[in-house]
């Protein structure tokens, strides 16, 4: 597929305060830039773009935007617009299985209850069983996407049975708020808003527990990979050296703290929201990460089994059109190893 047929695929598809020690490539990278795209989601990490400590460690210019979606955010990389990103395992498999060459270097979040299908008041739903009939949203492509329509396999039931609209999340909580749909199976900040409406149904977790695991990443456009390790490494020092002062400084992350005040001013929401969704937060330690139950092993890598699982569902709801023979090119540990904090 040409560049501008895989952008067109994928476009289709959008449906601490802690002190982080600069990496010793400071110097020699200070003239390289790199555009880095993110997404609302409450991460420990996020501090950093909001204070600015990830230019620090890795010393280059680094231009943070803002996207709604990781299939908007791999059409931007295609196009050679964005270099890094911050994504989810289903549409990292849809834009893989399409041609995309990125790399998975670091694991963000594993399926937890930072996402979950919020049924609204009123819509008649009081369990799994009263799903039939009714009207449901996740953003397109979106591991909530994916793990929507693996539930509604799971209970028997067909996209027929259930109507399933693929849009992004702000649409889905206007939609919600008016009444035009039943639920969303949404992330924060539409999470926190969907549920002052309704009640959490299902989270990301049942999902995968009945078969369905999905994992958001950073990943990075394999030739910038390539070329530039030490800024995935500086890039994954800053984020181990915040997620180490998550797992054992609470305080620190209180709704009265400076890191929830830099979430909000980053993400989006109040200190409070952002607080409250960090807890909510499912997380593995580097040494993990670097295993042969996600990133590490080659083949045998946890997370390439996702990508390849996750295109295999997607393939069969007629959303990609290809299954790779193997995901394993598309994950690296390599980031993880003599990480520069």
């Amino acid at each position: 597929m040409n560049i501008k047929g895989l952008i067109a695929g994928l476009t289709a598809g959008l449906t601490l305060g802690v002190a982080v020690v600069a990496a010793p490539f400071l110097a020699q990278a200070a003239d390289k830039k790199v555009v880095v795209a993110y997404q609302t989601d409450a991460l420990p990490s996020s501090v950093a773009i909001a204070n600015g400590e990830f230019a620090k460690a890795t010393g280059y210019d680094i231009d943070f935007r803002k996207f709604n979606s990781g299939a908007e955010i791999f059409a931007a990389i295609a196009s050679g617009d964005v270099q890094v990103g911050y994504v989810g395992s289903s549409p990292f498999a849809a834009a893989t299985s399409r041609g995309l060459a990125v790399k998975a270097f670091y694991l963000s979040s594993i399926s937890g209850i930072d996402e979950a299908l919020v049924v609204r008041d009123g819509s008649g739903i009081s369990s799994l069983d009263d799903l039939k009939g009714k009207k449901l949203a996740a953003a397109p492509v979106s591991t909530d996407h994916y793990q929507l329509l693996a539930l509604i396999k799971s209970l028997g039931l067909s996209e027929k049975d259930v109507q399933v609209f693929a849009i992004p999340q702000p649409e889905i909580v206007a939609s919600y708020n008016r009444g035009d749909i039943d639920g969303g199976f949404v992330w924060d900040p539409a999470l926190t808003e969907l549920k002052k409406k309704g009640k959490v149904l299902v989270t990301s977790k049942d999902v995968a527990d009945k078969g369905a695991p999905t994992f958001s990443a950073w990943v990075a456009a394999s030739k910038f990979a390539d070329e530039n390790p030490a800024f995935l490494k500086g890039f994954a020092g800053v984020i181990n050296t915040y997620y180490a002062s998550f797992a054992k400084d609470k305080k620190a992350w209180e709704a009265d703290s400076e890191n929830a005040k830099l979430l909000a001013k980053a993400l989006g929401g109040t200190p409070e929201q952002q607080a409250a969704a960090l807890k909510n937060l499912t997380l593995l330690t580097p040494d993990v990460q670097a295993s042969e139950a996600w990133l590490g092993g080659g083949e045998k890598a946890g997370a390439a089994k996702i990508l390849k699982d996750t295109a295999t569902f997607l393939k069969e709801q007629g959303k990609v059109s290809e299954v790779l023979p193997s995901y394993a090119a598309f994950v690296t540990a390599d980031a993880l190893s003599n990480p520069s904090n």
